[in-house]
């Protein structure tokens, strides 16, 4: 199946903690169907110090979000759903609000 969202991408948090933050999608994870989106949803992790990170201590990083809480933000800034459509011989995405090609 083709991908609805792809790195690179601008999406809009549609729910949780980080509800209505925007950000690029920095990673896609197809098989767990989730996404990384940079500057959202961020959990601290408590790490042992180590030869390659002898301070340790707390590091902040992005988790995933499930693809189904994220939607595609469009040429006006409103989230909107994928579809897509054949032109000429190509498979391009299509925003549902606009009918614009999403480029990428």
């Amino acid at each position: 199946m083709a991908a609805k969202i792809k790195k690179g991408d601008r999406v809009v948090v549609l729910a949780g903690k980080d509800k209505g933050k925007q950000g690029a999608v920095t990673q896609v994870l197809p098989k767990e169907n989730r996404v990384l989106v940079q500057g959202v949803n961020l959990v601290q992790r408590h790490t042992k110090p180590t030869q390659a990170e002898p301070q340790g201590g707390i590091k902040t990083k992005e988790a995933a979000l499930h693809v189904s809480n994220v939607a595609l933000v469009d040429s006006k800034g409103k989230p909107t759903r994928v579809g897509f459509k054949i032109e000429g011989d190509k498979k391009v995405r299509v925003a549902k609000t606009t009918g614009e090609v999403i480029n990428g």
